[in-house]
């Protein structure tokens, strides 16, 4: 039984015969993402396991029934009452949090004592619980936090992600509406002028076609892109007996969902996981790796960040003090030290201290520049000699505001360092959605995650069917 569904079990129901565990007051604490230099961007959570640094709480499998403790007079009526109106409640983390926060005004020993209470009822270990109240403490304590209002969303954000709930309704409705608000430049033109269309042709028709051809254009797709997304739709057309142009948003909705569909692959790897992160200067390349490591650090995960860039010293810099706030081990060479060196040294150190995850950084100069693409073939060749599979992912990452310019970024490093998947930065207002459909399309590469803002809970997994529909000013899916 997944955790979710023991959870629902658990909490599903307004059985007051039963009460859970009481709560125990939890002090201390454990450093913890944060925020800096253009506070950065926040997958697949893996099992709990005892984190040597600093872990945080992974639910453990919650049994179908939590027994009441032996002694029933040693728990407060306070505790008693939180655990019936938690069993009692919708199972739903923003609801579970509500409650838990009621009368909770600012951080204190009733936060701690309150967040420990939640976690301690769906039955993470106390280790667990312990790690988690002090790394968010200290996260707090560097952000100078002290009002719920200021850190709420991102406390909800790290117990979707230690707590296994990210998939949960209420997180995913968070997050279309973060991806509705970033694609609202690019709906206002691109779905207005959809409408038009579809209202002033009756059927599908040379003109229909040749009229949708130059909207995607328009909407960045590019002209080759635009081409061939028109040819897929004539074919889906046809296929699907469509004559009539009201019918074919149905058909664009459905194809930019096929677009998008990441194929499956094998996840599992001999630790570390060794991942190359690559794409230019300025596309928040830095801040996203930060929030990469901090969503590894949430799933309990031993992290560490190593800084191949080494052409800028203020490159190696930033990245310490990101490693620094997410609690991730870090390794560089000063500046001007061989890329390749450092990335062969800093496996050969995770491996040694048994790091679960390594993010490699690398050099952002110009794409065009021959020299800095051979450096990162070179990367790989020595990483993959080092450790067996390596670079296990080669995450390129692209400023979703530079429109077609991703396109030829993506040709050029999928050339040089062999990219698996794409990430999606600045995805907040001003950004050129119509871009994500040509990559996705044009490279056959999944987009991964999309930077949706400047905070760590601002880097969400990419929905390819929430990404059409809002593009396509549709409602989320069930709405």
């Amino acid at each position: 039984m997944g955790f979710f569904s023991a959870v629902k079990k658990i909490f599903g129901g307004s059985r007051q015969d039963e009460v859970a565990p009481p709560s125990e007051a939890v002090s201390a604490q454990e450093p913890e993402a944060g925020a800096g230099p253009a506070e950065p961007e926040g997958a697949p959570v893996s099992p709990a396991k005892p984190a040597p640094e600093a872990a945080v709480p992974r639910a453990a499998s919650v049994p179908a029934e939590t027994p009441a403790p032996a002694g029933t007079s040693d728990i407060s009526e306070e505790d008693e009452a939180l655990t019936l109106r938690l069993r009692e409640a919708e199972p739903r983390l923003s609801v579970w949090l509500g409650i838990i926060l009621e009368g909770v005004d600012s951080a204190g020993d009733l936060l701690w004592q309150r967040l420990a209470f939640l976690l301690r009822a769906l039955d993470a270990p106390q280790d667990e619980v312990q790690n988690f109240v002090d790394d968010f403490r200290a996260w707090l304590e560097r952000m100078e936090y002290r009002h719920v209002e200021e850190f709420r969303s991102e406390l909800q954000y790290r117990l979707a992600l230690a707590l296994d709930l990210e998939d949960e309704e209420d997180e995913r409705s968070r997050l279309f509406l973060k991806i509705s608000e970033g694609l609202s430049r690019t709906r206002e033109q691109f779905a207005r002028r959809l409408d038009t269309l579809f209202a002033d042709h009756g059927e599908l028709d040379d003109a229909f076609w040749e009229e949708l051809e130059e909207l995607f254009i328009m909407a960045d797709l590019g002209y080759e892109p635009s081409l061939e997304l028109v040819e897929r739709l004539k074919e889906r057309a046809r296929r699907e007996k469509v004559t009539r142009a009201e019918q074919a948003r149905e058909l664009l909705l459905a194809e930019l969902e096929e677009i998008f569909r990441a194929p499956r692959r094998i996840s599992a790897v001999n630790p570390p996981e060794v991942v190359l992160m690559i794409g230019v200067n300025g596309v928040g390349k830095t801040t996203t790796i930060a929030k990469l490591a901090h969503r590894a650090r949430m799933q309990g995960k031993k992290v560490m960040i190593a800084a191949a860039d080494t052409f800028r010293a203020a490159a190696i810099e930033q990245l310490q003090v990101w490693a620094e706030r997410v609690g991730a081990l870090f390794h560089a060479r000063p500046a001007g030290s061989d890329p390749a060196s450092v990335a062969f040294e800093a496996v050969d150190r995770a491996v040694k201290e048994g790091v679960d995850v390594l993010f490699v950084d690398t050099a952002g100069r110009l794409q065009t520049k021959v020299n800095l693409m051979e450096e990162l073939t070179k990367i790989r060749q020595v990483l993959s000699k080092k450790h067996s599979g390596a670079p296990h992912r080669s995450i390129l990452v692209l400023d979703a505001t530079t429109g077609q310019n991703a396109l030829s970024q993506t040709k050029l490093f999928k050339e040089a360092a062999g990219v698996d998947e794409l990430i999606l930065t600045k995805l907040d207002g001003t950004a050129k959605g119509g871009v994500a459909i040509a990559v996705a399309m044009q490279h056959h590469l999944p987009i991964t995650f999309v930077g949706l803002g400047e905070k760590m809970e601002d880097l969400r997994p990419f929905n390819g069917a929430d990404y059409a529909r809002a593009l396509l000013g549709e409602p989320a899916a069930g709405d």
